[in-house]
């Protein structure tokens, strides 16, 4: 009998301690534009179930860090900086921080001049040997190599793309698939995907073969997200508010099955998609409205295709970024005019966040992620 009693005390034990560390606080990252001439980068100690946020430390990212991406040991961060002039030299910036996850401050370690300019994007290469960058503005890409710390070294590679058909060219988003085989590009401008094979000893990107994906002339494809087997892709696309889904194939080969608009049936306002990001479940998907302003969500089905669930007003204006916290249970969404981070609880049984009045004020936010 004492047996039993002691594995019930254990196992109620085990409950409390978990329930516990879900209520404590989580760390998030914040950055946003610093054209009013403040700092761009911020960590806070969310607490989601009271929607409380702790500013814990706020660093100078360079100018406009407008996205970043964390390495997996969760020491270095790296910001874009989306500028055309950095430290008085024609070209972007790309600027690595490191991060102390006793205190939550983080501090510059390094900053690099990234070619001909523009960044929005930044992601890691599934070893953290490069970083891959979109330069929106300019036109290009660009590869950067780390050293065996984490440390940018040399930028590697660059790609521009000249206009095509009166098109401008405007890379803005490049990362790896889930498996971290091939590389994806999304062109807004030119309305094309482009995949690549990236040699991991020169750093240079190749182009595979049939590795050009037309969309609909002036759908602007922005961002993609994966399902979790990298067998599906999903392409928010910001000019006509739609998503895509197109089936993988074992070389990395993209084939349409779905095209969907984002927006309320009868909207007759302007508006232009943001984000996108699957929720954590696998059931549904998330897209963002500019200028609707709301988060939609579909489901997903066993084929892999979309159903539209609902939509949710996104708490401010312009939601430029979002993201899914690592429970699944909460969302939250920079929005960027409004200048706030809107926390969202997700409703268990229809996958769609509910409303809410918790903000956090924060100017122009950007790029918002979590330390999974």
């Amino acid at each position: 009998m004492k047996k039993y009693i002691n594995i019930i005390c254990t196992i109620f034990l085990f409950i409390l301690l978990s329930a516990s560390s879900y209520c404590q606080a989580i760390r998030l990252f914040a950055g946003r534009y610093t054209e009013d001439g403040g700092k761009g980068l911020f960590v806070f100690d969310l607490n989601r179930e009271e929607g409380t946020f702790k500013l814990l430390s706020e660093a100078d990212a360079g100018p406009n860090p407008s996205y970043f991406c964390i390495s997996k040991k969760k020491e270095l961060i790296y910001a874009a900086d989306e500028v055309m002039e950095f430290n008085s030299v024609k070209g972007g910036g790309l600027t690595a921080l490191r991060y102390n996850p006793q205190t939550g401050g983080i501090e510059k370690i390094k900053d690099l001049l990234i070619p001909n300019g523009g960044p929005c994007f930044i992601s890691l290469s599934p070893r953290e040997d490069y970083l891959l960058m979109a330069n929106y503005s300019s036109s290009s890409i660009a590869v950067v190599k780390l050293d065996d710390k984490g440390i940018p070294v040399k930028v590697t590679d660059t790609i521009s793309f000249a206009s095509d058909d009166g098109k401008v060219s405007h890379p803005h988003m490049i990362s790896f698939d889930p498996m971290g085989k091939k590389v994806y590009l999304t062109d807004l401008g030119l309305d094309r995907i482009v995949v690549y094979n990236l040699n991991a000893v020169s750093g240079h990107l190749k182009q595979i073969e049939n590795g050009i994906i037309p969309f609909a002339r002036g759908s602007g494809p922005r961002h993609f997200a994966f399902n979790s087997e990298g067998t599906k892709m999903y392409v928010i696309c910001e000019l006509n508010s739609t998503i895509s889904v197109f089936d993988v194939d074992e070389n990395g080969g993209l084939k349409s099955i779905q095209t969907l608009s984002t927006l309320a049936e009868g909207f007759k306002g302007e508006s232009n998609c943001g984000d996108i990001h699957l929720g954590n479940n696998g059931q549904y998907l998330y897209g963002s409205n500019r200028g609707e302003n709301t988060i939609v969500v579909f489901r997903i089905g066993i084929d892999g295709q979309l159903s539209p669930q609902g939509r949710t007003s996104c708490g401010g204006n312009w939601p430029r970024n979002f993201v899914i916290d690592p429970s699944g249970k909460y969302i939250l969404v920079g929005n960027q005019q409004s200048g706030d981070i809107s926390l969202f609880k997700i409703d268990e049984k229809s996958g769609i966040p509910l409303e809410t009045s918790k903000n956090y004020k924060l100017s122009t936010p950007a790029c918002l992620k979590f330390l999974n």
